[in-house]
């Protein structure tokens, strides 16, 4: 007879792996969206990255949208796919208001400038924008390749 149960603290390592698998094609996708993004309005003169890596080969920040934009929207979808449409509509408006701060600290911090021309209110709908469509890529990739949600 057994006293106690060993309790695991956490999920097997098998779990653990394929919960961060299913959101790498939608990582993938955030990276080459947010990638041209930053490409087009970078040609196109609206903000510039002052401080870069590689900045004889790259104009933009590759730093951003190949490390930090996806692994931040594994994190978002982690969250959002838990929450109904509407819960799910109010964070990404949240975070739609919250993204033009970040770019604001981001200037001021010597990361990002933008163009005279450059408004804020671009940014809030471009991110809200880019994360509808990244949680649409990922939930139709889910659906048509049956990756279970959590």
């Amino acid at each position: 007879m057994q006293l106690w149960h060993k309790k695991r603290s956490f999920p097997p390592q098998r779990n653990r792996q394929n919960s961060i698998q299913k959101y790498v094609p939608a990582m993938i996708f955030s990276s080459w969206l947010g990638t041209y993004a930053d490409l087009i309005m970078v040609e196109q003169q609206m903000y510039s990255f002052p401080i870069r890596p590689f900045p004889a080969l790259f104009s933009i920040n590759i730093a951003f949208t190949v490390f930090l934009l996806p692994i931040t929207t594994a994190f978002f979808l982690y969250y959002v796919e838990k929450l109904n449409t509407t819960q799910r509509f109010i964070v990404v408006l949240l975070l739609g208001f919250f993204m033009p701060l970040v770019e604001q600290l981001s200037e001021k911090v010597g990361w990002f400038n933008h163009s005279s021309e450059w408004r804020h209110l671009y940014s809030f709908f471009g991110y809200i924008f880019f994360m509808w469509l990244v949680c649409k890529f990922h939930f139709w990739y889910s659906y048509n390749n049956r990756i279970p949600r959590h």
